[in-house]
């Protein structure tokens, strides 16, 4: 069964040909970041217009990659929640106008449950049940995956994602956009020790997160820095901060296997790509001889193979959406 799906969560127009949820034919995006790097972060207006412009382009040169038409096609999907309302407004719209034009079946998917299915294009024998920590931009959840399309969340952010923090913290250090993805780099040459940053819900019974605190510690700490007119430890302060956040992602992920029997674990999301937190969560799941999954660093951003993927098992479940579809801000992924 092949899927044409569409992605348009934030500032990452794509396009993909999926088959049978695990097999990817054609896979496009169109990123943003050059129109962005110059506010130092996503400019939602400016993100819904370059959507309109490169998504008809787009699906097009997909449709001609993977060597097929819509005759061919069996159904089509796209993000319909959550993100930024006015992004994904493009891609539902498109998407039902090729609907509505081709009498194609429409599956909605939820941003969420399609980052959990880029595992399943990168390991092929991976099954649910399992436990993902799903961490980007906008979100950082610890997952039960009871099933393709059954989940449950045992642990949130009650404030900042993981993404967020790390891109503000970039920024306030001077880097480039994305300013995860350099932070991330640049803290390789950095003592992760050289500075001590709080630790998050402290003494809690509790898998959520919260990373508005060490944000804060790290921002106060250069600021005071600049006070003083002294030059930045850029290396060691980014070093310190991944180090602080990797640590509470970890430690909460590996404490909710434990204490609900899961020994199957998955990780997914765009901060899937942190070097660190790869490194630390396949050491760690090795010596607890638990089975650890990750996405290729292609499938860790926003793209539609990932939609197509979890498109294919909302569409066994019977899931169909109507030309009243329409584009949510947020939707929680057991509410969906």
């Amino acid at each position: 069964m092949k899927i044409l799906a569409i992605e348009s969560s934030c500032d990452d127009t794509s396009a993909a040909v999926v088959e049978d949820g695990r097999k990817v034919i054609s896979c496009k995006v169109a990123s943003q970041i050059k129109d962005h790097q110059i506010y130092g972060g996503v400019v939602p207006e400016v993100a819904s217009r370059k959507h309109i412009e490169n998504i008809s382009p787009l699906v097009k040169k997909t449709i001609e990659e993977a060597n097929c038409s819509f005759k061919t096609i069996d159904a089509l999907a796209v993000t319909y929640a959550p993100g930024l309302v006015g992004s994904l407004l493009v891609g539902v719209n498109f998407a039902k106008g090729l609907a509505l034009g081709t009498g194609l079946p429409l599956v909605p998917v939820h941003h969420i449950k399609s980052h959990i299915a880029s595992l399943y294009l990168s390991n092929p024998d991976l099954k649910p049940p399992f436990l993902c920590l799903v961490v980007s931009g906008g979100h950082s959840n610890i997952i039960e995956v009871k099933d393709y399309t059954k989940f449950k969340i045992l642990g949130r952010t009650r404030d900042d994602a993981a993404g967020e923090a790390f891109d503000k913290v970039g920024r306030r250090l001077g880097l480039a956009y994305p300013g995860g993805v350099m932070l991330d780099k640049i803290s390789e040459n950095g003592n992760p020790d050289s500075f001590k940053l709080p630790v998050p819900l402290s003494g809690e019974d509790t898998y959520d997160f919260s990373f508005s605190g060490i944000k804060t510690a790290m921002i106060n700490i250069i600021n005071n820095y600049n006070q003083k007119n002294l030059e930045l430890p850029i290396n060691d302060l980014a070093a310190s901060f991944r180090k602080s956040v990797v640590d509470c992602l970890v430690s909460n992920f590996l404490r909710a296997a434990k204490e609900n029997g899961y020994r199957t674990l998955g990780i997914a999301g765009g901060v899937s790509a942190n070097s660190l937190l790869r490194r630390e969560l396949n050491e760690k799941c090795r010596s607890l001889h638990y089975n650890f999954y990750e996405p290729k660093l292609n499938f860790c951003g926003d793209n539609a193979a990932m939609v197509g993927s979890q498109a294919y098992y909302e569409f066994l479940s019977g899931k169909r959406a109507s030309m009243n579809l329409n584009a949510r801000a947020a939707m929680p992924i057991d509410g969906d």
